[in-house]
């Protein structure tokens, strides 16, 4: 006894078409004698394609609905016992492939009713532009020669002269394919194949435009504006879209890919978000501390430098940094202070500075007088 068709599919009985066409594509890929070895996967494989053929057909599924099995006994023998690959049951009066198209559409990437020679968007162009630290920082607004396909203006596309239209193709009438059917012992074999009088464009152009030679496309150099938006970095991939080739029998066009080297700074490097910045203080502002003015990508900012800071002691500015490419807020510019040690020194400076720091070099310090007090008493030559 045949099993129900919707527990077959493992959907319930008011499951909506789409619903049931998922159900079908995930038990088809699970089960594919091609991916399942399994002994009984062929014949899974078959009832599967058996029960989507009648659930996936409005008519056929009604007449289940209302007479089970029955119902729709005499449609299943007129469609044939599909065999190993379960591709029975084509219904060459609907013009449609049914499960045989289903499976070309999950296995090989196809589309029901694509024309080999129909409309195709355009070809997708990418391009990698050289830009300087700036422009990633605040962004920028480009011209870009671009030598690409673009659509005819002579004909609008449509590959036929000016004043003439493509014609429906007398072989196939416009569908783009011929089929055959032919009868045997398994049931009706609906063949179909790419009408050779269109290419499978479904149509026929008797007059083709001199300026495109009948193509809808002509070569030509075109300038592109690009804003590149602030934040950008070598990671990120900007979508241009509609800038690609044109389509193809007046299909979309594809779009721009822009991908970015950009040229090192002198003084920033860039780590995500984040700057960071490597800036040269005095012994005597390490020493003493005070304010002191760093750069930034927008101008100058004060850093406030504490008495006694070593160095290559790192400060945060707090949004001082890139701007997020998305919009999600800014970055901190780091400061990694270097202390300028005085490599020339006078006598009397070195002399002062023994007498300030007798200690130092055991590591030692006077409890009574702070470091700082005695380094401002040595300069001051009390």
């Amino acid at each position: 006894m045949k099993r129900d068709y919707y527990e077959v599919l493992g959907v319930s009985r008011d499951a909506s078409p789409e619903e049931i066409k998922k159900a079908y594509r995930r038990l088809a890929r699970q089960y594919h004698p091609d991916v399942n070895k399994a002994p009984d996967a062929e014949e899974q494989f078959k009832s599967i394609n058996e029960a989507y053929e009648v659930l996936s057909d409005p008519e056929k599924r009604a007449a289940y609905d209302r007479f089970g099995h029955a119902g729709v006994s005499g449609a299943q023998a007129a469609g044939g016992a599909g065999g190993p690959g379960g591709f029975g049951g084509f219904d060459a009066g609907a013009g449609d492939f049914g499960v045989f198209d289903d499976l070309i559409d999950m296995f090989f990437g196809g589309g029901r009713g694509r024309r080999a020679d129909g409309p195709r968007p355009g070809r997708d162009l990418r391009l990698t532009l050289t830009i300087d630290f700036e422009d990633a920082y605040f962004g920028k607004t480009v011209d870009l020669d671009l030598e690409k396909d673009d659509v005819c203006d002579a004909c609008g596309g449509t590959g036929a002269r000016a004043g003439t239209a493509p014609k429906a193709c007398p072989t196939c009438g416009g569908r783009g394919t011929v089929e055959s059917v032919q009868r045997t012992p398994f049931g009706q074999i609906v063949t179909r194949r790419t009408c050779s009088t269109c290419g499978g464009s479904g149509r026929v152009i008797a007059e083709p435009c001199p300026a495109c030679r009948g193509t809808g496309r002509v070569r030509r150099k075109k300038t592109v504006k690009v804003r590149i938006p602030p934040g950008i970095d070598e990671q990120t991939e900007l979508r241009v879209a509609g800038e690609g080739e044109a389509g193809h029998r007046g299909g979309p066009p594809g779009d721009l890919y822009l991908t970015f080297r950009i040229r090192p700074h002198p003084r920033f490097e860039r780590r995500g978000n984040d700057l960071y910045l490597e800036q040269p203080i005095s012994f005597l502002r390490a020493a003493l501390g005070g304010e002191i003015d760093v750069p930034t990508m927008d101008g100058k900012a004060r850093l406030t430098i504490p008495p006694g800071t070593q160095s290559h002691t790192v400060f945060s500015l707090r949004g001082k940094g890139f701007p997020d490419v998305r919009g999600r807020g800014r970055g901190d510019l780091l400061v990694r202070v270097i202390v300028r040690v005085p490599s020339k020194l006078t006598e009397r400076q070195k002399k002062l500075l023994r007498e300030a720091f007798p200690d130092e070099d055991d590591g030692g310090a006077d409890a009574s007088e702070g470091f700082f007090d005695k380094m401002k008493r040595a300069f001051r030559g009390d």
